[in-house]
């Protein structure tokens, strides 16, 4: 898998809703959800790369799919 640098959470966030997620509950993570999957994402600046590596594998997508919705 292609290094994911990291990335500001709210990045992610925008990132992530162009895929099809949406917000379903916010607090110190926030949990996103496509009716399918359930993604949750630390509210950290940056998200660490291995940690956003696994967030975008959950989300079914690849690093590189990932990339170009940022």
């Amino acid at each position: 898998m292609p290094r994911l640098p990291g990335i500001n959470h709210r990045d992610a966030v925008r990132a992530l809703e162009k895929a099809g997620f949406r917000i379903a509950r916010e607090g110190k993570h926030i949990v996103m959800t496509d009716g399918r999957r359930i993604l949750t994402l630390p509210r950290a600046n940056p998200i660490n790369a291995f940690t956003m590596g696994g967030i975008v594998r959950d989300a079914g997508l690849t690093v590189e799919e990932f990339k170009k919705l940022v």
